[in-house]
């Protein structure tokens, strides 16, 4: 019988963390953009300046990229992360194709959040508050179960990456965050720095 896996509590109330930021994003966002359809001239607000503008971003073509508003998708997947995060604080384990199926929905999104934010800096040319927060969840999952996926060998890897995960997960994730922010800094240098 293959092995099932489960997680410690602080990994699970990373999930659970995780999806309720994403959740809450998706949320504000699906909120303002029915306030948006009421009311063209609606200002969500968190558009703060022309740099972190909700509204550009939220009537821009790549906020319904699937023919419906993106945080609808959100509120569907973070409403799945916060089961699985609860369903491992309860004690829940699950076989290697469970986390597999899991990895894949992470990695559409973590791919789906990185189209968003190069869109978002350079086609938009403006960032929403909330969207950032869901960026960062998404790439907090993504890693994390990447890492739980290698560890325990449902993705192949060699000893020194399993080692590197088991000891190390929390490194990609910082890089991964801090490149995305790094592009955000120089993108609007000009703006932030006068």
């Amino acid at each position: 019988m293959r092995p099932q896996v489960g997680g410690g509590r602080g990994p699970a109330l990373l999930l659970v963390l995780c999806g309720a930021a994403g959740l809450l994003a998706s949320w504000v966002i699906t909120l303002d953009e029915f306030k948006l359809l009421e009311n063209p001239a609606f200002v969500p607000g968190c558009s703060l300046n022309p740099v972190v503008s909700c509204g550009n971003v939220m009537k821009s073509d790549q906020a319904s990229v699937f023919g419906f508003p993106n945080p609808m998708l959100g509120l569907v997947a973070y409403g799945i992360v916060v089961c699985v995060g609860v369903s491992l604080l309860a004690g829940a384990r699950f076989p290697g194709w469970y986390w597999l199926l899991f990895e894949a929905g992470c990695l559409f999104g973590v791919g789906f959040v990185s189209w968003l934010q190069f869109e978002s800096l350079y086609r938009i040319n403006a960032l929403c508050l909330w969207c950032c927060l869901a960026w960062a969840a998404t790439i907090l999952l993504f890693w994390y179960v990447t890492s739980v996926c290698v560890r325990h060998g449902f993705i192949p890897a060699p000893a020194w990456l399993k080692t590197f995960f088991a000891d190390f997960t929390w490194v990609l994730p910082v890089l991964h965050i801090g490149v995305v922010g790094m592009l955000v800094l120089t993108r609007w240098w000009d703006f932030w720095t006068s």
